[in-house]
């Protein structure tokens, strides 16, 4: 899948809150004995319509955990939130992974898995009903969550690009 998404910031002076959301440990069987080495899923955001995801990997757990969240840094995108919720329904694939997320009113919550609700929950949405398909692999549903909301679009940005003009779309 290419990665040319339009809607990535920097993290610059952002306050973003770390989530992390799977650990492996992974041994690798030498001549001397085995050798342990643990990777890190992670999700940033600000709870404010900004998140991202990194992976780290070290030999020592809390050095994979802040090597992820420097990567996470540095993939941040913008994703449109309106009233706790998102604008429309979106379908997105990341391996085997499928993902669908859908509004939902006020006062719904917060309705998905661990690895989805991790990344939800660091955009700063409160109210979405979402499902999981295919494999419940932690990396591809959080790269598929994370592609899902790249690909939202504001309401204003699609009238815009069909040419409707502002005032059908709030007066009726």
């Amino acid at each position: 899948m290419a990665k040319t998404q339009l809607n990535r910031i920097k993290a610059g002076d952002l306050e973003l809150h770390e989530k992390v959301v799977a650990i492996n440990r992974v041994v690798k069987t030498t001549k001397g004995g085995r050798a342990f080495s643990f990777s890190a899923l992670v999700v940033v955001g600000n709870g404010n319509g900004v998140v991202g995801h990194g992976l780290g990997k070290a030999k020592e757990v809390q050095e994979a955990i802040t090597k992820g969240i420097d990567d996470a840094k540095k993939n941040l995108i913008k994703v449109p939130v309106m009233n706790g919720t998102i604008p429309h329904d979106q379908l997105a694939k990341e391996g085997a992974a499928k993902v669908y997320i859908k509004p939902a009113a006020h006062g719904t919550g917060v309705i998905a898995g661990g690895s989805m609700r991790a990344v939800l929950e660091a955009v700063g949405i409160t109210d979405v009903l979402s499902k999981s398909q295919g494999s419940a692999n932690p990396h591809n549903v959080v790269k598929a969550t994370v592609v899902a909301l790249s690909k939202l679009r504001e309401p204003i940005q699609v009238a815009k690009d069909r040419n409707i003009s502002l005032k059908k779309v709030f007066n009726g």
